[in-house]
């Protein structure tokens, strides 16, 4: 019987496949080792899919799941104040199978969503895997030994895998990495660009060191990965030459570069971009401003600052707003707070400078670490790393895959262009901007 109407969930179906995987692998290899293989590789291609689609109607509606809608949206009924409505299932060819996955709905828009993955005029789509490379490739990621993964390839009726040819699939892997990191970036013209590192065992012993990546949205919307590299102490030197590296080559100046507080950070993106905006990362700044608050003050405070910044009409209205909550915690007596949140301010409001639909997830690294959530969900099971190449490749492929399996970054309107030209080529007066696009 055909399902006709849209299941609610309490929790994403990305996260009920992956639970069914975490069940399998709890098991172990019981009696049947190759239907169990078969079924874990149903279920990973599951996976891989529906979180693309997840991703790609995030993306479309703008926010992610339980991310509520800035008040001064509710009660509109269109493109922006969109309502998740459930989901409901389609169906899939792949090579392994038919798969069912759950296609997210939504109420009050103009339009429904509608996935790439799965447009309107074809209803099913032949999605072809290499098994072996698939299963050697994904095992890594999984973090089994080398000794493991032969086994399971024999196990899984794909014959016995040498050595070689797990080395040489792997070594497939690191070649790509490496032209990755030699590639040419004179096409991509960023408008923004996230900076951000996660740490990582690096090595057999020894203590984390900082994986830093870069990762941006160029002029045509597009996502665009652009640096997975080490950098142990995540200093300023280190910054520098992750930018060196971009510069030479050939990636241009972006428009706006949104990173933390790190004062190495700030100084090397001032130094390397020094034309270019940059954005504070407001969520940081939230939690260094809490860390010096009382608990007691935590909702408050985390209410007035984020108002201040989504109610804001232009940088200087955002800049004069948490003036007057830097005065108020000042009087209550909290001096290292307001101090706080008074370093940096201007880089804390720059992206009150851009299209007003682009602000909100432009006003912190979130994007980025998001999915740098989903490297560490990936490489906890791996313990320690054998060495450098080992880690900057598998946290370069699974980045590559979140990536290459997420929609645009970013929809740019005729106006959000004319507003994005004007700053870039005419410096005009950043209010004036705000304003223009405001009343548009």
């Amino acid at each position: 019987m055909k399902e006709a109407y849209a299941v609610r969930r309490t929790v994403p179906p990305s996260a009920e496949i992956q639970a069914e995987i975490d069940k399998l692998l709890g098991k172990g290899m019981v009696n049947d080792p190759q239907k169990m293989l078969s079924e874990l590789g149903r279920l990973g291609a599951r996976l891989i899919i529906q979180r693309a689609v997840e991703d790609e109607f995030d993306q479309w509606l703008g926010r992610a799941r339980y991310e509520r809608r800035p008040e001064r949206q509710r009660g509109l009924r269109n493109y922006d104040s969109g309502l998740r409505n459930g989901f409901r299932p389609r169906h899939v060819q792949t090579a392994e199978g038919e798969l069912r996955i759950e296609i997210p709905q939504v109420r009050e828009t103009a339009m429904p969503f509608v996935s790439k993955l799965f447009p309107k005029w074809h209803c099913k789509r032949l999605l072809r895997t290499d098994p072996l490379k698939a299963l050697v490739i994904g095992g890594f990621v999984r973090g089994l030994s080398m000794r493991v993964v032969e086994s399971l390839c024999e196990e899984a009726g794909l014959g016995k895998t040498s050595k070689s040819t797990v080395a040489t699939i792997c070594a497939d892997r690191h070649e790509r990495f490496e032209a990755f990191c030699r590639r040419s970036l004179y096409d991509i013209n960023l408008v923004v660009l996230f900076l951000d590192a996660i740490y990582l065992p690096v090595r057999p012993s020894g203590p984390k060191e900082g994986v830093m990546c870069a990762w941006g949205i160029d002029e045509n919307g597009h996502r665009a990965l652009v640096s997975v590299r080490l950098g142990a102490r995540e200093s300023k030197e280190d910054w520098l030459e992750l930018g060196r590296d971009l510069i030479s080559r050939g990636l241009a100046a972006p428009r706006l570069v949104v990173a933390d507080g790190a004062p190495g950070l700030i100084s090397a993106v001032e130094e390397i971009w020094p034309r270019a905006d940059r954005q504070h990362c407001a969520v940081h700044r939230l939690r260094n401003l809490q860390a010096k608050l009382p608990k007691s003050e935590h909702d408050r405070i985390r209410f007035n600052y984020w108002s201040a910044l989504t109610d804001a009409t232009s940088a200087k209205d955002g800049k004069l707003r948490l003036k007057v909550l830097i005065s108020e915690l000042e009087h209550a007596g909290y001096e290292a707070a307001a101090r706080c949140l008074a370093d940096d301010l201007d880089a804390l409001v720059v992206h009150l400078r851009y299209p007003l639909r682009h602000r909100e997830r432009w006003r912190s690294t979130n994007l980025l670490e998001r999915s740098l959530g989903e490297v560490k969900r990936r490489t906890k099971v791996m313990g320690r790393f054998p060495g450098e190449t080992s880690c900057l490749t598998l946290v370069w492929a699974v980045l590559d895959l979140f990536f290459s399996h997420a929609s645009n970054g970013a929809t740019f309107t005729d106006v959000d262009r004319q507003h994005l030209y004007r700053i870039k080529y005419q410096q005009a007066d950043p209010d004036t901007l705000d304003e223009e696009v405001t009343a548009a």
